[in-house]
């Protein structure tokens, strides 16, 4: 284990020299200072991460458990993206108090709105535990004992952790099994709206501008972190104070040049570099054109909607973005890897690793044939990859009133077990609570419109033996008016009457139902059938790409080795800096408030504008955060970057505030799979364009008051 941990941070060290591909672990930070501070950074490593003092990590923050923050004042306010507070902005929004068209700024702290469910993290501490993770299984050859003695091992150290602490533990496995780390967070659990920049900024290009460049979108939202009086994460309560933090960024509102070093600090959420090439090769050829397909038809119909009706348009705002978002990536993804012929990438460099271990023997057993296994093993489980895909946009993506009858069905099957303790009624006021939340944002017509499409879609892609018969025995139409007329899944008042008189009688009469019966159909089958062996599939796969990735380490110590995403804390670097992903293209490294009126010009209704911005534009009114009398709005940067790492700080070489991360390019996409240094660009809004926003067009200038802010 001592080898396998220095060959690891060895990889990453030789790795980290000569490019910025890769997701840093920050408390291995040391190994790489002096490689980040030839590329232009100042900063010492215990500044970046320290668990003894304050440092840059006790700044960043898990946002919502999918996005990333930053704090920038010793009041707890923090920056996120537009989009990753999009659904907490939909919410607080209704026809009278359009936020998501008008934009929301706070005048004070007691008009801050609470959000129920929102959580923030703060990372205490990262700890290599892998020899206490794998204490005790050296002589266990059996897989399944061998997992359980991990998975003891694992509950005791988070016990021994959290034991008279406020703090919670997570334990992760890094590269399949080879290592593991806990990660110690403090959870904050009263997040509030504090300002949020119309959508004509903070959503400015729509779909349209979506993973491309230039981009001219100021994607950021403002919240406040809320604790009880003694500084300690607390419920929502109105005696709750602003939190104070061990650190806070200061923002750096002065000039930027290309080749700046840039620094991104975040939960980056899920690459998957290692896939064999057969995996990658039906994921580029069958799985994502599916997902596409699927996705644009609800879209089609979300999006006619969404334009002639204000009310469908704030009601869908969220879901639209959640749908469109993956869909337009997507197909990027697939254009990119095509361009880049990953496939064949991976078929050659698959060819060297066999051939190299089969050349030694020390390697020969281990890793001569770990690529012909994964491979085969995959081959034999394409169709249950394909179905699970397909089930997940078709059931948890597709028609929204499965999500009621998912709810239900898992109070009618543990109907006796609540009954008996008590919590029956408990079960069924906190079910009715959320039926009153769903139908705010629901329509019976868009969702029937999209039942439909999606509905033959779906019996058209799929494999027959992997549906359930009863899905056969009624046309598309027959279900949709079976489940839109008398259904009581697709009207409020049937569900709450149902609810108000549930008993043991009446839970006879909604197996009848004919929502009920296709939805309960096809998630046993689901559950029953493809579940089971996409699991085995999954820990089979895992258990090879454990040999596989160490193999790699071993075999090639001088290649690009670091760890796949995991939506834990980590560290890229690059610099400011545009490309050239094609012959004959060249993109400039930042963008301006003069391309947001030029595309206004076009007419598309993504580059719609309020008055404000015509009238400041007009009069030239970029207070102190123009450079050169331009008034910058984006840039981009050489850092590796994916989902996750939405609302990221970007970072100069002194470790101040300059941007948020908040997209990559249309060439990019195609990083989670595969990295091209040459193309890969993250895209990030300019700070000072964010505090132009606060302050010139919004008026919230009593927020730059809290603010650390320095200028050249």
């Amino acid at each position: 284990m001592k080898k396998f941990i220095y060959s690891f941070v060895l990889s990453f060290f030789t790795f980290f020299t000569f490019a910025e591909e890769g997701m840093l672990i920050p408390s291995l930070i040391a190994a790489f200072q002096s490689d980040m501070k030839a590329k232009g950074m100042k900063l010492t490593a215990e500044q970046i991460y320290s668990i003894n003092n304050s440092s840059l990590k006790d700044a960043i923050i898990h946002f919502g458990g999918g996005c990333t923050a930053e704090i920038i004042s010793n009041q707890g306010l923090i920056l996120t993206n537009h989009h990753c507070g999009y659904y907490q902005i939909q919410q607080h929004s209704s026809l009278e108090n359009d936020y998501l068209k008008n934009g929301f700024w706070a005048k004070n702290l007691n008009e801050e709105l609470p959000n129920a469910g929102l959580t923030a993290s703060r990372i205490v501490s990262i700890e290599d535990v892998t020899k206490m993770v794998l204490f005790g299984t050296e002589n266990i050859t059996n897989k399944d004992e061998k997992q359980r003695k991990i998975s003891e091992n694992i509950q005791q150290i988070i016990k021994d952790k959290t034991t008279n602490s406020h703090y919670t533990v997570e334990i992760q496995d890094f590269d399949y099994g080879n290592s593991y780390y806990s990660m110690t967070s403090e959870v904050f659990q009263d997040i509030r709206l504090v300002g949020t920049p119309p959508n004509s900024i903070g959503k400015f290009g729509g779909d349209t501008d979506n993973w491309v460049w230039p981009r001219h979108t100021g994607d950021f939202s403002v919240f406040r972190i809320y604790t009880g009086p003694d500084n300690k994460p607390a419920p929502y309560s109105k005696n709750n104070v602003p939190y104070k933090p061990l650190f806070s960024l200061t923002i750096d509102a002065g000039k930027k040049k290309n080749g700046d070093f840039t620094m991104v600090y975040g939960f980056p959420g899920m690459t998957e570099q290692h896939l064999v090439s057969g995996q990658l090769k039906f994921i580029i050829d069958k799985v994502r054109p599916a997902q596409i397909s699927m996705r644009e038809k609800s879209l089609s119909i979300i999006d006619s909607r969404m334009r002639a009706n204000d009310e469908i348009r704030i009601k869908y705002a969220a879901k639209q973005a959640s749908i469109a978002n993956s869909y337009k990536k997507w197909i990027g993804q697939i254009q990119g890897l095509k361009e880049l012929r990953a496939v064949d990438v991976k078929h050659n460099y698959e060819a060297n690793y066999t051939q190299t271990a089969l050349q030694n023997e020390a390697w020969r057993d281990s890793y001569g044939t770990v690529v012909e296994r994964m491979n085969m093993l995959f081959e034999q489980n394409k169709a249950i990859e394909f179905s699970n895909a397909l089930y997940i946009e078709y059931l948890f993506v597709g028609p929204e009133f499965f999500k009621q009858v998912r709810v239900m069905d898992d109070l009618l099957k543990n109907y006796e077990k609540y009954e008996k303790s008590g919590d029956l009624k408990n079960r069924i006021d906190k079910n009715k609570k959320a039926v009153e939340k769903f139908f705010k944002d629901y329509s019976k017509e868009v969702d029937q419109t999209i039942f439909y499409l999606l509905h033959s879609e779906f019996l058209s892609q799929m494999e027959k033996s992997y549906l359930p018969d009863v899905i056969y025995s009624k046309s598309t139409e027959e279900w949709s008016r079976g489940i839109y007329e008398k259904s009581i899944f697709t009207d409020k008042q049937r569900l709450l009457d149902f609810y108000t008189k549930l008993s043991s009688k009446s839970i006879k009469k909604i197996k009848k139902d004919q929502g009920y019966i296709l939805f309960t159909s096809l998630i046993n089958k689901y559950r029953g059938d493809i579940l089971p062996k996409l699991q085995d599939f999954q820990i089979g796969m895992e258990e090879l790409l454990k040999t596989y990735v160490a193999g790699k380490q071993i075999m090639f110590p001088n290649e690009k080795h670091w760890p796949d995403a995991n939506s834990t804390l980590r560290i890229t670097y690059g610099k400011l800096e545009g490309s050239s992903p094609k012959d004959g293209m060249m993109y400039e490294d930042h963008t301006t408030i003069d391309g947001i009126i030029e595309k206004n010009k076009s007419g598309n209704p993504d580059f719609e504008l309020l008055p404000r911005m015509f009238d400041l534009y007009n009069k030239k009114e970029f207070g102190p955060y123009a450079q050169d009398n331009e008034l910058w709005v984006c840039f981009s940067a050489s850092n590796h970057t994916t989902g996750g790492n939405s609302g990221s700080p970007v970072l100069n070489e002194n470790g101040q505030l300059i941007g948020i991360n908040f997209d990559r390019t249309w060439e990019s996409t195609m990083s989670d799979y595969m990295f091209d240094p040459s193309r890969c660009r993250n895209v990030v809004c300019d700070i000072r364009y964010v505090l132009w926003v606060i302050d010139v067009y919004s008026n919230a200038n009593h927020l730059i008051k809290e603010m650390n802010i320095i200028r050249d």
